[in-house]
């Protein structure tokens, strides 16, 4: 061992409070909590009203589409790729859902209560199936012909929108959503509605999936080095197969809670949220470059980016500087990374 180490295993063995702080400022989901408490307290001096069931109730229902789609990104990014479509996927599969549920099984609002739901769960799978069936188009053109994610996944989200126009007329697209019985499950005395909490579930679940499975594994195998993957035996094209699948199909999933959300299949429900789920990855510590992520980072870090941009409406910024905010931080996230690469590597 060397005098440089030795000195600094003495000084954490006199010293275990800076031991544990140090070790706390390494991890990757203790600085995200920290972050998130302190925009917290920031923003709740600058506006009282901010620490208020009504604005975590706000903040986590935008969350819940989002996350879902950011944690299957997740798993794509940490497998060396780029899914752009995932945005298009949530107004495709919605205006799908819904235009299955008036037209194909002749609901309408005149539909209440537990009446609707049945139709909702048809709405449900159909929504969840375009996106899978989306995802599996993507792997399709990576895996066959050698596109690569990020053209490859621009080409499918340009046909997601135009799909999406083409069978709404441009309208959104109302069906058997019961706006009453939705706000009635909300909640009135804590921030958790029943379609966050489902949403939580997922995310545990796939979550779980990731971390302690053999897919996880291979996951971050390939991110990591694809070549050293193939020569371990893992299927690498089968295997991206399944990640851009699961990644389409969270963003079908998605498409069906916003239209429960907003009552209406709409094509432009999903504009721009592949922005939010890069920068949920990324601000989750999760490298681009793949073989790096971790799901509790990007559940973290699409809190934080729904907390900015709550915090910066409700002190007075307009609402049009939302996508600056969220390239500025997509930009600081991979800045970071950036740095403590280099600092890591001296």
């Amino acid at each position: 061992m060397t005098d440089s180490n030795q000195n600094a295993a003495k000084s954490k063995a006199q010293n275990p409070l800076a031991a544990r702080l140090s070790t706390l400022a390494t991890n990757q989901s203790a600085v995200l909590v920290g972050v998130l408490v302190l925009l917290t307290i920031v923003f709740s001096i600058l506006e009282p009203k901010f620490l208020s069931v009504a604005t975590a109730n706000n903040i986590l229902t935008d969350w819940g589409s989002v996350v879902l789609i950011a944690v299957g990104q997740t798993f794509v990014v940490i497998s060396g790729g780029i899914d752009l479509s995932v945005g298009a996927i949530i107004g495709l599969s919605g205006v799908v859902a819904a235009w299955t549920m008036s037209e194909l099984l002749g609901a309408d609002q005149s539909i209440k209560g537990t009446d609707s739901y049945g139709i909702l769960a048809v709405g449900a799978i159909v929504s969840v199936a375009v996106g899978l069936l989306v995802g599996l188009v993507n792997a399709f053109l990576i895996n066959k012909f050698k596109i690569v994610p990020f053209i490859a996944t621009l080409a499918t989200m340009g046909a997601c929108l135009g799909f999406s126009v083409i069978l709404s007329s441009g309208m959104p697209i109302g069906s058997a959503n019961d706006f009453n019985l939705i706000s009635a499950m909300e909640p009135k005395t804590n921030p958790f509605s029943w379609a966050v909490i489902v949403v939580s579930v997922v995310v545990a679940v796939v979550g779980l999936f990731l971390h302690k499975s053999r897919f996880g594994l291979y996951t971050f195998a390939i991110g990591s080095n694809t070549f050293a993957a193939r020569g371990a035996g893992i299927n690498v094209e089968r295997h991206i197969t399944k990640v851009y699948a699961l990644s389409g199909a969270l963003a079908g999933l998605a498409g069906i809670y916003v239209y429960v959300r907003l009552g209406a299949g709409s094509p432009s429900s999903g504009n721009g949220r592949e922005l939010d789920a890069i920068a949920a990855v990324v601000i989750g510590g999760a490298s681009l470059m793949g073989g790096v992520g971790r799901i509790m980072g990007t559940v973290l870090g699409a809190l934080i980016l729904f907390t900015v941009q709550s915090g910066l409406i409700m002190i007075g910024v307009a609402p049009d500087w939302k996508k600056v905010v969220v390239a500025v931080l997509i930009a600081a996230a991979v800045a970071a990374q950036t740095l403590q690469n280099k600092n890591g590597r001296k």
